[in-house]
């Protein structure tokens, strides 16, 4: 996004993040955690915005490093409730801090916005998490426009589980509240958690409609699922397949928060646009 603010290449007053979103919000905001779960696997699953270097990989939320956390003297943790557990060990080195996007009676893109305002308040950068959600807006009120003016198709967004199974993507998850952000008709009218997504049978995929457009999100599991599947039956009777109406795009998480709302809209229109051509 333009006009963002610069990010610094050191830990900005000690602040460890055990989630992915709330890692990310830091680095929208121009501010860098001295440490995060994960690491390693941050370029598959975020993808984007880079982390900077010089952060600390303190292991895996189930198998946390508490000898390395405590070495580095944090100020802040924070967490989620899903990380509850934790919180009697992890409050003995730091004070815990817990964030809620994704629960139960709310949607994950207004819980996000709440939050990003809360953290921003924490970590000292109130105007800047301000700052960002107006540019968040501007973005997705751009966007907006840019899907009136295709006449965009219904879309359904599936990652594969396997040659069978897919996750469709809707209801009150992060993926479900951009796609309603933008004015993006999902085809999907079937129920989701308030992780946004429910578990099907590709089969199930024949009551998306004859209009459907369907959005793979990366990483393809197997990474040839798809030359696989058209060599079935089932699969190529699709609607959406005998239309040619398939894209793929690059990861996205799906349990981030604004500045993973803001990458899979902008992909989505892109797409959009580009099968539109």
């Amino acid at each position: 996004m333009t006009g963002a603010p610069a990010i610094a290449q050191a830990d900005d007053g000690g602040v460890v993040s055990l989630d992915y979103g709330l890692a990310s919000t830091m680095l929208a905001l121009g501010s860098v955690p001295r440490a995060i779960a994960s690491l390693r696997n941050w370029p598959e699953w975020v993808v984007e915005p880079a982390m900077p270097s010089g952060v600390v990989d303190i292991g895996t939320t189930a198998e946390i490093n508490l000898e390395v956390l405590t070495s580095l003297r944090p100020s802040l943790i924070l967490s989620t409730p899903f990380l509850a557990a934790m919180d009697e060990k992890l409050s003995r080195i730091a004070s815990v801090e817990t964030f809620t996007v994704y629960a139960e009676n709310g949607e994950a893109l207004g819980r996000s916005y709440a939050e990003t305002l809360r953290l921003g308040a924490m970590i000292g950068r109130r105007q800047e998490a301000e700052a960002f959600l107006a540019r968040a807006d501007a973005t997705f009120d751009r966007l907006r426009n840019r899907i009136k003016s295709l006449s965009a198709p219904p879309v359904a967004v599936i990652n594969f589980i396997d040659q069978r199974h897919a996750r469709i993507y809707g209801g009150p998850g992060l993926y479900g509240g951009a796609m309603n952000r933008i004015g993006l008709d999902n085809a999907w009218k079937g129920e989701a958690s308030y992780w946004g997504f429910q578990t099907i049978g590709l089969e199930q995929l024949a009551e998306l409609g004859e209009q459907a457009h369907l959005v793979v999100v990366s990483p393809l599991l197997p990474s040839d699922v798809l030359t696989r599947l058209s060599e079935s039956p089932l699969w190529t009777s699709l609607p959406f397949v005998r239309r040619q109406k398939i894209s793929v795009v690059p990861g996205v998480l799906m349990f981030g928060m604004v500045q993973e709302a803001l990458r899979f809209s902008t992909l989505m229109v892109d797409v959009l646009e580009t099968a539109a051509r």
